[in-house]
């Protein structure tokens, strides 16, 4: 499914900047984080219910509470990197201001660093006019690698992405796949020049892989998972890390296959992490959607892939989008407001923080 998020967090970040400043010096590494134990640590995406700072500021309050970490996936500031790793800009700021929010609230993070739009995979996110859109581009190339050496010494995380659903896109443009793979592996090394303990990947789309409803086009049955997309990547993922939205495929979480996601774990001997996905409570566009469909998603989840070989596990939301909120700040008639709604309902809490069935059985599995 279309990722949301990247336009999302354009909204937050305008509503944290207010003139504020952050510490002009790199954030310090915590000295013991959740990602240092053997169990699984998770999390949520930074997504607010209501587009308010009074929102922002209590959501991440929350996540404190029911997750580890936050996963950050902000649009690339394409024209603040593309000369260099240094430099001062309102959007380096912005960023950490949310890291600072993130460590108020005994948060820990997980960077993404995605150059596409979160609601359209064929697109690049904010490109510079006159930029080529594709991954040769010398432009591109450069800015991509100096803004993951920044987030890389800014921030010190432990589990840094290369590239969200990056099957989608390659999917999408074939002839562009051998320069995002060389790309990935440039900044790969650069990585771990720098920083050899950090965990780099990239992320696949599940139902993508597998050739299943709405990405079905690629002439390949259902259930013939393209490995090789994955594989390309090889030896350089250190992770092994999925999305997954079955709700475009199931109208009910009881649906889902008892061995839908194992094929995973058969496939590699690595670790494997679960980098957004979620089943929304109520029925939208003829997709499915229910409360209890919720607690199955969970359940299937923890019964197929819980275990020490799973490292994190991102839910897209904590609460649901208020979406009168965000029509004031995208217009009405915004093309992505329709897409946004999809995922309007996919949260364990309703946007007013009512919980849903759903937040007990995370609790449950979190051992809280």
């Amino acid at each position: 499914m279309k990722r949301i998020i990247p336009i999302i967090l354009l909204l937050i970040l305008t509503t944290l900047a207010c003139g504020k400043s952050a510490p002009p010096t790199p954030f310090p590494t915590p000295e013991k984080t959740s990602f240092d134990d053997a169990e699984t640590s998770y999390g949520f995406f930074p997504s607010p219910p209501e587009i308010t700072l009074e929102s922002v500021m209590g959501h991440y309050e929350d996540m404190g509470e029911y997750g580890d970490f936050v996963l950050f996936q902000h649009p690339i500031p394409w024209k603040d990197f593309v000369e260099s790793v240094a430099g001062e800009s309102q959007k380096r700021t912005d960023i950490r201001n949310q890291m600072t929010l993130a460590r108020q609230n005994r948060l820990n993070s997980i960077f993404i660093v995605d150059a596409l739009n979160g609601l359209n995979w064929r697109e690049f996110m904010e490109l510079p006019a006159g930029w080529d859109a594709n991954f040769a581009n010398p432009n591109v190339r450069a800015a991509i690698k100096n803004y993951t050496l920044w987030v890389l010494r800014e921030f010190h995380p432990q589990y840094l992405g290369l590239g969200s659903e990056v099957n989608t896109y390659l999917d999408a443009y074939p002839d562009d796949a051998k320069n995002y793979i060389s790309l990935y592996n440039e900044v790969y090394a650069l990585v771990k020049a720098e920083a050899p303990e950090t965990q780099v990947f990239a992320t696949f789309q599940w139902e993508d892989l597998n050739n299943l409803g709405v990405f079905s086009t690629e002439g390949r049955k259902a259930y013939d998972t393209n490995w090789e997309q994955i594989k390309a990547f090889e030896p350089n993922l250190d992770v092994w890390v999925i999305s997954s939205y079955p709700f475009i495929i199931f109208s009910e979480g009881a649906d889902i296959p008892t061995d839908y996601y194992t094929p995973l774990l058969e496939e590699t001997s690595k670790p494997i992490a679960i980098a957004e996905g979620g089943f929304p409570s109520l029925e939208k566009n003829n997709f499915g959607g229910n409360e209890q469909s919720q607690v199955d998603y969970l359940n299937t989840i923890n019964e197929q892939l819980g275990g020490e070989r799973l490292s994190f596990w991102v839910y897209l939301l904590l609460n649901d989008f208020n979406l009168d909120s965000y029509a004031k700040e995208m217009g009405q008639n915004h093309r992505d407001l329709d897409t946004l709604s999809l995922f309007a309902s996919l949260g364990l809490r309703e946007f007013d923080g009512t919980p849903k069935p759903a937040l007990e059985k995370w609790n449950e599995i979190r051992g809280q």
